[in-house]
């Protein structure tokens, strides 16, 4: 995995002019170029100063929001909607179906750091539900063998399959 720089992390903030108002886009770039898909302290704190926002503002925005992690995670994070619709159509099967595809259980990131999988709110596809998040993709109509499709295309790293 390709590490971050200062040098990196400056270029980002400075590409949305150092505005605070810019937090969320900013670290959203910063989340991206990390390789490891997550915000880590030193940049959130370089984060802190160059946009002049206490820490704990950048905190509250990276724990509230569900796109974005201070951990590492894999490369292509699977969200598995656990909403109302989706849980009525069968999320937790579908939740069972990835854990046995990836070789993972919910919440875990695969040893080669390709995949990590995680429950999260609604996506918007109650209409296609179960429905999943991958990415910016959001697939549903879910079977055992598109949820295998699905591993596959991020274990070989091809941008996602077919939704």
């Amino acid at each position: 995995m390709q590490s971050l720089s200062k040098d990196q992390v400056l270029r980002i903030t400075e590409r949305y002019g150092n505005d605070p108002q810019q937090l969320i886009a900013v670290l959203l770039d910063i989340q991206a170029a990390s390789g490891k898909n997550c915000v880590e302290k030193q940049w959130a704190e370089l984060t802190a100063n160059v946009l002049n926002v206490p820490l704990s503002k950048i905190y509250d925005v990276l724990t509230f929001y569900a796109m974005f992690s201070t951990e590492p995670r894999g490369e292509y994070v699977i969200e598995i909607c656990k909403s109302t619709p989706c849980h009525f159509t069968r999320a937790e099967e579908v939740a069972r179906w990835f854990e046995a595809a990836a070789g993972i259980k919910m919440g875990e990131t695969t040893a080669d750091g390709k995949l990590s999988l995680f429950h999260t709110s609604c996506v918007g596809a109650c209409d296609i539900g179960p429905a999943v998040k991958i990415g910016d993709d959001v697939f549903g109509n879910l079977t055992e063998e598109k949820v295998k499709a699905l591993v596959q295309c991020c274990r070989e790293g091809k941008h996602l399959c077919q939704n």
